[in-house]
């Protein structure tokens, strides 16, 4: 669970974020802050992992906030100017989002806040790590290198196991690209994950299309125009490493 707080001085703003966070299960706004001491003192009560912090706090800078936080959390600015993302990076954010934010670039982010997290959650290593997925009738336990993809499907995603068949869960891929391990997994277009370590043919027969097949799947896959790039130019960088 990714716990969040928003820091914005205008109340439909906030509101706004909250709405958009709304679908996302796996994310809580633990509070909400309008003024640069307020947001202080929740964020050191909170301890949130991440602030969608707004650069333009009235009397202060989301950037004069940050620097009275020791250790901060994970930042994501969202404002409405663009010429502050230099200092936003400089200063370490995870993203920088423009007002008004979609829910595709928010999302974006999620996952970019998800990954950090899990990188930084400790591992017991004789544990084997297991994943949830929950359809409406039944939980399935399943490790990650069984996973040989995953498609979207609207507000859900299909699981595609190595040997078995395949599950419809309501998550996006985006929750998934947030807990899953990449590499292997690599997302290749707004709907296909591909668990890159299970790849065993990769076939072009045309430029904007091609056929994988992968481990413990009876059926090639077909890729569109954009996968099929972004495949190619992933195995490409792995044929110039040494």
């Amino acid at each position: 669970m990714l716990r969040v707080v928003i820091v914005d001085d205008e109340p439909l703003a906030v509101r706004a974020m909250r709405r958009l966070l709304l679908p996302h299960g796996d994310v809580v706004v633990v509070g909400s802050a309008d003024t640069p001491r307020s947001a202080t003192e929740l964020l050191k009560a909170e301890k949130p992992d991440a602030v969608f912090l707004d650069v333009d706090l009235g009397s202060a800078t989301g950037f004069d906030l940050l620097d009275g936080l020791d250790p901060a959390p994970h930042v994501v600015f969202v404002t409405a100017h663009a010429n502050y993302a230099v200092d936003a990076f400089a200063a370490e954010a995870v993203d920088y989002l423009l007002k008004p934010v979609t829910p595709e670039r928010l999302a974006e982010a999620l996952a970019r806040l998800h990954r950090l997290k899990a990188q930084a959650a400790p591992q017991a290593p004789a544990e084997r790590e297991m994943l949830e997925l929950r359809t409406p009738s039944r939980t399935v336990l399943a490790a990650p290198e069984d996973i040989a993809a995953l498609v979207a499907e609207g507000d859900f995603s299909r699981v595609i196991l190595a040997g078995q068949p395949a599950l419809l869960i309501w998550r996006t891929l985006s929750h998934f690209e947030g807990i899953l391990p990449s590499p292997p997994f690599l997302r290749l277009s707004r709907s296909l994950i591909l668990n890159r370590a299970r790849l065993r043919a990769f076939d072009t027969p045309s430029r904007d299309r091609s056929r994988v097949t992968l481990e413990g799947i009876a059926e090639p896959l077909t890729l569109g125009r954009v996968a099929t790039t972004r495949l190619r130019e992933a195995l490409a960088k792995d044929a110039e490493r040494p």
